[in-house]
């Protein structure tokens, strides 16, 4: 209970802090969004149906790459430009990180439920499944971002993030599809040993 209330005091002290003064108010809306819609559902289902700590570190994570992402936009996120320096690297590689969390915080929060409220059992069937809903989490995504091309045209371009990449989409579904994939095989037993704490904890 500490862990997911210092996790949640984290993330709304960044929230907050980010929006004082973003670089682009719109943008900074656009991304934080799926925080703003996330933390109401947590909050409201936490007593009933606690999550496993590992699923509140990388919700937490998650949100804040989302937070840093709005306030100065993907483009231009300090911990980014660092990286494309170090790395010497065309661009700021900042949004690919957040599309691999795209796929790994989707993937196993998708599995714990899964597991908890379904008759599936971890294994290839449950692989398929998940690693195919990240995979179409994402492709959303990229239709979302397609929409505010068509209604904001030029000014979407912040949002969009594309830093002149023509197969930038294909590249963020790629990523996310690798966080899926890679989350669960490489989470998935620690992710089985907290679930089952969990039950031992609350058989309800």
């Amino acid at each position: 209970m500490k862990t997911r209330l210092a996790l949640l005091l984290v993330v709304i002290t960044a929230l907050i802090a980010s929006g004082i003064s973003p670089y682009d108010r719109e943008v900074w809306l656009g991304e934080v969004m799926p925080v703003l819609i996330a933390l109401p559902i947590l909050l409201l289902t936490a007593r009933r149906f606690p999550l496993t700590p590992l699923t509140c570190w990388l919700i937490a994570l998650f949100a804040l790459i989302l937070i840093g992402g709005g306030a100065y936009t993907y483009s231009r996120v300090p911990v980014g430009l660092q990286l494309q320096d170090v790395l010497g690297l065309a661009r700021n590689p900042y949004d690919r990180i957040g599309h691999v969390f795209q796929g790994v915080t989707p993937a196993i929060l998708g599995r714990e439920l899964l597991l908890r409220t379904s008759p599936l059992r971890p294994g290839k069937w449950l692989f398929a499944l998940l690693v195919l809903a990240c995979l179409g989490i994402s492709a959303a995504y990229e239709l979302v971002e397609w929409a505010a091309a068509v209604f904001w045209g030029d000014g979407s371009v912040e949002f969009l993030g594309t830093q002149g990449d023509p197969w930038d989409a294909q590249w963020d579904m790629f990523m996310a599809l690798l966080g899926a994939g890679g989350a669960l095989l490489l989470l998935g037993r620690w992710h089985d040993r907290q679930l089952a704490a969990l039950a031992t904890r609350d058989p309800g």
